[in-house]
């Protein structure tokens, strides 16, 4: 009996998965995280929700000017950091539901950084979304919930009309983010 149990832990212990802990910043480029800790001086100008806050007119304003057209490609950038594909790791995010089941679990999401993304203009960049597809399903009684995500990170796009990702995760577990 004991050998029996030392066995079934032994065998838990070989096919447990060691995930690595990462921040979001991780997954971008750092001269993309530059770029967007560099915003042009005339953003803080922009009121939220008017015409000129959304990325098509980032693109008239910045005309002329390298920091404004730098910092529109690091808000559309799809560039990945390949060391991470095929790692296991554990992200804390949000879940910007796409598909649900019959019973009201979110099946298809995006992992977003933070509340409200993808909701508001300009949604994060495509290598700060994470997109899941979840048999299992998640419960989710608040977009304002935060979550940890454990599972294995690949880079693959993903388009929807909330928004693109640069990479996909194989979802392991999801359990509510507790600090």
């Amino acid at each position: 009996m004991l050998v029996s149990l030392w066995c079934c832990l032994y065998t838990a212990t070989l096919h447990a998965k060691d995930y690595i802990d990462i921040e979001w910043t991780q997954l971008m480029p750092a001269d993309d995280l530059a770029a967007l800790m560099n915003p042009p001086e005339f953003i803080v100008d922009i009121e939220d929700g008017t015409a000129q806050d959304s990325v098509a007119a980032l693109s008239e304003l910045s005309k002329g000017n390298d920091t404004a057209t730098r910092f529109k490609e690091a808000l559309q950038s799809s560039r990945v950091i390949r060391a991470f594909n095929d790692q296991d790791i554990r992200l804390p995010g949000f879940i910007v539901p796409l598909e649900s089941d019959e019973n009201q679990r979110v099946t298809a999401f995006f992992i977003v950084p933070y509340f409200g993304a993808c909701l508001h203009l300009p949604p994060p960049p495509p290598n700060q979304i994470v997109y899941v597809e979840y048999a299992k399903g998640v419960e989710l009684p608040s977009l304002q919930d935060p979550f940890w995500f454990e599972g294995t990170i690949i880079i693959d796009q993903t388009e929807n009309d909330l928004g693109s990702s640069a990479y996909t995760m194989k979802l392991d577990s999801v359990r509510p983010y507790e600090g």
